[in-house]
């Protein structure tokens, strides 16, 4: 079989979620929408429902995913749902719905319901995305309890620029969401992983670590916080062959590396059909044979090259890292000028082995 695998590490998923709640204090939400950001939603929800207080996705399809497979813990949908309809499933999943528009709630008001919904009420405090105008937050909030369809609501927002450390963005949205639910008494979820990692003074009763939860940093610069995050997805491959190249042979499609010196070329069976990035160059960093070396010219659907020169002890058959726990997804997603968040959900065709450590 094609070597190329990714192998999950669930102690280091559940190393990760107790981080956030320790750092948080906390009640934590583990998002795990887009398959738990390619990682497997199922098994990684698996995997931390003894211990989660609950569970974050993008959408009905996702949560019943998790429903069918078992998983009996709260479950909350993020972009709330897309059809009244959806209401019907929601009351039958026990799920919990954001609400981040006028039509919802008023879809609320308007529908039977067998028992009252949990709701988090989005805010827009100045993502500009999807959440209430700070004008209307109180009033959607009066009225959704008004109703008598709704057991609970839970106040939300969520920050545009919470990675960047120096920047007032985070501070300035916080204000606009204190001033909004003034005289409000409800519970509150406002950080992200990075407001998690890097933000303590924000308040939030729940917390929803999404990128952290798979051990990888959200910051470009280095944060000494995101440090003790543990790289959850290792993604490998195989040498499948060795050339032997004099100076002046072109490497790959399009001639993008030309070899300087006499050079030995290994072509490990990984490409952008299996969710490598295309776009990464030369140098972008690779571990082979356990010794740190580089990509070499342009990667292609299913196959990539990279330096042996100076790894004398690799060759045929020699095991490939392309990220994981000694090269970090965001140093290969900063080199392919992307984000690990991209790099994880792109994956495909390669088979997921699960591993407890």
């Amino acid at each position: 079989m094609r070597p190329a695998r990714a192998l999950i590490d669930l102690q280091a998923l559940r190393h990760n979620y107790q981080l956030a709640r320790e750092l948080s204090g906390a009640r934590a939400l583990a998002v795990i929408k887009a398959d738990a950001y390619g990682h497997g939603a199922v098994r990684c929800a698996q995997a931390l429902e003894g211990e989660a207080d609950g569970f974050a996705v993008a959408c009905i399809e996702e949560a019943l995913e998790l429903r069918a497979a078992g998983i009996g813990a709260p479950v909350l949908l993020l972009e709330g749902f897309f059809e009244a309809d959806e209401l019907a499933l929601i009351i039958e999943h026990d799920l919990w719905c954001v609400v981040h528009s006028l039509w919802q709630l008023e879809a609320i008001e308007k529908a039977t319901l067998a028992k009252p919904l949990t709701v988090w009420l989005k805010l827009d405090s100045g993502m500009h995305r999807v959440g209430l105008h700070p004008k209307d937050y109180q009033a959607a909030h009066q009225r959704l309890l008004a109703s008598g369809k709704v057991a609970k609501v839970v106040l939300m927002s969520h920050f545009a620029r919470a990675d960047e450390l120096d920047c007032v963005r985070s501070d300035e949205q916080v204000a606009v969401f204190q001033a909004a639910r003034e005289g409000l008494s409800a519970e509150v979820s406002l950080r992200n992983s990075p407001a998690v990692l890097g933000w303590p003074s924000i308040p939030s009763d729940w917390v929803r670590p999404g990128i952290m939860l798979y051990g990888a940093t959200p910051f470009e610069e280095n944060n000494p916080v995101a440090e003790r995050l543990q790289p959850v997805m290792t993604l490998e491959s195989k040498v499948i062959c060795v050339r032997e190249l004099p100076a002046g042979e072109p490497v790959g499609y399009g001639a993008k590396f030309v070899t300087p010196r006499p050079m030995r070329i290994g072509v490990v069976a990984m490409g952008y059909a299996d969710g490598y990035p295309r776009q990464a160059p030369t140098g972008t960093p690779v571990l082979v044979a356990g010794q740190r070396s580089q990509l070499l010219g342009r990667v292609s659907m299913d196959m990539l090259c990279i330096d042996l020169t100076d790894v004398p002890q690799a060759g045929l058959g020699s095991t490939v890292e392309l990220w994981g726990k000694n090269i970090l997804a965001s140093d290969v997603a900063m080199a392919a000028d992307t984000i690990p968040y991209q790099i994880f959900c792109n994956l495909r065709r390669v088979p997921r082995l699960y591993s407890e450590g």
